[in-house]
């Protein structure tokens, strides 16, 4: 089939091909709850070597700047307690930690969560973390401008491989709040 967005070279409804997600990921494609169905999020494979941004949208599609968002994980501190949380915001922004998330997550302070950390209570790798599959409890923050494109490419929650999402179905995310001003230009 061919991708909703983007130049690859293959494109396959996740559900058709669990084995290439990692199991968290492969889990919520199965379990999926959104009317979106199942089967309008793509997987595409893609080369680890063009996984940064700049490189990708050079090698797979220009257009794919405007259609990408980033998936973070900070954490929230207030006393001894830490929560960590899921921020997706277009690739074209950064997560407003400071402002948003702080209050969002009412924490005195937050920040981007380690690397080791974030890896570690995924289950992903760094790079590819992705909002599909995160532990239950986690609030996954999304940017409103994500949510009102067509098709978004995000992680797949490995540095091989990327999923095309719809963007009306990250607001069906387990855990998702959709925020105005989460992604503020960089």
């Amino acid at each position: 089939m061919d991708a909703p967005i983007g130049h690859f070279d293959d494109a396959t409804p996740a559900p058709d091909c669990l084995d290439e997600l990692i199991g968290p990921v492969a889990d919520a494609v199965r379990r999926w709850p959104g009317s979106v169905p199942a089967d309008h999020i793509i997987y595409v494979e893609t080369d680890p070597q063009w996984a940064d941004t700049a490189v990708f949208v050079e090698h797979y599609g220009r257009e794919l700047l405007e259609q990408s968002a980033n998936c973070v994980v900070v954490a929230g501190k207030r006393g001894g307690e830490t929560t960590l949380a899921a921020c997706v915001v277009l690739s074209t922004t950064r997560v407003d930690v400071n402002g948003v998330v702080r209050r969002q997550l009412g924490a005195r302070k937050a920040s981007f969560a380690a690397m080791d950390a974030a890896t570690g209570e995924t289950g992903m790798e760094y790079g590819g973390i992705t909002p599909l599959g995160l532990p239950g409890d986690w609030p996954v923050l999304v940017d409103s401008a994500v949510v009102d494109l067509p098709y978004v490419l995000v992680g797949s929650g490995r540095r091989r491989g990327k999923l095309l999402v719809p963007g009306k179905a990250f607001a069906e995310i387990p855990g998702a709040v959709v925020l105005e001003g989460l992604g503020v230009a960089v």
